[in-house]
């Protein structure tokens, strides 16, 4: 593979887990919920998925622990807000806490252990077209994941009634509510599918990208992902371009490192972080655009009519 193939496999991995968390988190956000434990629910899945490769010897089997970990953590993001109405904005934050610190814990006795490493899946003969072949057909489970998630995400949404009616409660969830929609139990399994998504993600950094546990491993890859949704102005196939567009930063400094550029390497570090806000920035100044996009009750608490 030459250099060109290899910086461009690079940012194929380092997107993957931003394309699969921001995926869940837009579905989250559509239903009308703000979960902004993204970061606690990634690296839950990175302790896990690691810790049950080790276990069992098999990364597929750290994969389902990784999704079956956000999962738990999102189900108990949902129950304190959708159940007891707890503030989403400051359980988020507590629940990106929470797993840091669980997950600091869990993998404490796996520190320096050397990873099994998931490996890549060849499709056959796609996967022996130059250039085009070893980037897209000769990659592992969790990047055909993605881009089948990506698929799926865009047809429910645009394309079905379920997604319909799902849009319809991040919308205006009393009018749906009035026309016989289960509000809760589809912001229920909304934050669902996105705490298994970011689980997903967690799974690719510890089994994929980096195939070790190191605590804090997320490096705030879950707060990127949650700036990607707003990025992509809650559409899909726009959160693809914008997890690429991101993790093509993120790689850009560790190749400008190798590469002897003489730029001080705290700034490069930071680069993906300060690509982020000035995103955020840019978004923030075409304020009707983002108001149009964003769905009417996020955030919003709802409790159903006795």
């Amino acid at each position: 593979m030459g250099i060109v193939e290899a910086i461009l496999f690079s940012v194929i991995t380092a997107a993957t887990p931003l394309v699969l968390a921001a995926l869940g988190e837009l579905v989250a956000e559509r239903s009308g919920v703000l979960n902004l434990g993204v970061e606690g629910m990634m690296i839950m899945g990175a302790v896990c998925a690691f810790a049950a490769t080790q276990l069992s010897g098999s990364p597929y089997v750290g994969i389902l622990a990784g999704i079956a970990a956000g999962a738990v953590f999102s189900l108990l993001f949902g129950f304190l807000t959708l159940t007891l109405v707890a503030n989403q904005v400051a359980t988020g934050l507590a629940l990106t806490l929470l797993g840091l610190g669980v997950s600091g814990m869990l993998g404490e006795s796996f520190l320096g252990m050397q990873g099994i490493k998931l490996q890549p899946i060849a499709i056959p003969l796609l996967s022996n077209i130059p250039v085009v072949g070893p980037l897209l057909f000769r990659q592992d489970a969790i990047f055909y994941a993605s881009v089948a998630i990506v698929v799926g995400v865009h047809l429910f949404l645009f394309r079905s009634r379920a997604g319909l009616k799902l849009r319809a409660v991040g919308d205006s969830h009393a009018s749906a509510h009035a026309l016989g929609v289960n509000v809760i139990r589809t912001r229920y399994l909304a934050v669902l599918f996105g705490g298994a998504c970011a689980g997903l993600a967690g799974a690719q950094l510890s089994l994929v990208y980096t195939p070790q546990w190191v605590e804090n491993m997320s490096a705030g890859r879950g707060w990127i992902a949650l700036a990607l949704v707003v990025f992509a102005s809650w559409r899909p196939w726009r959160v693809v371009a914008g997890g690429y567009l991101f993790g093509a930063v993120s790689i850009s400094q560790l190749h400008a490192q190798a590469f002897g550029i003489g730029i001080p390497s705290q700034f490069l570090t930071a680069l993906p972080y300060l690509a982020t806000i000035v995103v955020l920035i840019l978004i923030s100044h075409n304020r009707r655009m983002t108001l149009i996009n964003t769905p009417a009750s996020l955030g919003k608490p709802f409790v159903p009519d006795r």
